[in-house]
Formats: structure tokens, sequence, C-alpha cells
């Protein structure tokens, strides 16, 4: 995985269902790319781990535009194999 992957990804938005906050995942997003690009022009880890994208929350919305949890979780599921294939081996 990229950061032009994690920027072109896009999610259908909800309505009068179940979805989560579309600024908190996008800050997370950022956050991803972020991440991604510091991997990418060799700074070492980035400033998000795997376990951090799995512990994210969000604020479930249901009578105002969100994002579809299903593909949300999906796509962090794939940060998250993602990010721990670059994970530098644990010292010890």
């Amino acid at each position: 995985m990229r950061s032009e992957d994690v920027v072109a990804t896009r999610f259908t938005p909800t309505r009068f269902r179940d979805g989560y906050d579309q600024d908190q995942v996008d800050d997370l997003l950022d956050r991803i790319t972020a991440t991604f690009a510091a991997l990418e022009q060799g700074r070492g880890p980035g400033p998000l781990t795997p376990d951090e994208v799995i512990a994210a929350r969000f604020q479930p919305t249901k009578f105002r535009e969100g994002y579809d949890q299903d593909q949300v979780d999906a796509f962090l599921d794939q940060v998250v194999i993602a990010l721990r294939a670059v994970e530098p081996p644990a010292a010890g």
C-alpha cells in the first residue's frame, strides 16, 4: 500500500443507517497517508502504528451522513496488514 492509495480511497456515504463520522475517518486517513509517505521517503516508521489503527474508534452516525462502516473497517484491516509488513522487528 502506498500513500496515494490512501488518498484515492473513497467510502460510500450512508444516511439513515449506521455510519462512521466522516471528519473523524478523514483525520485518521490523513495520518495514515502521512505514515505511508514517511515510509516511502525512507524516514523510518511513520507517525502511526498498526496498534493505533486497530484502536481507532469513530463516532457513529445515523441521522446524518457518515461513511459505510463495513467499508471503513475492511480498509483499515488492509492498512494494518500493510503496516505490519513494513514494521521493524521487535527488539529483544
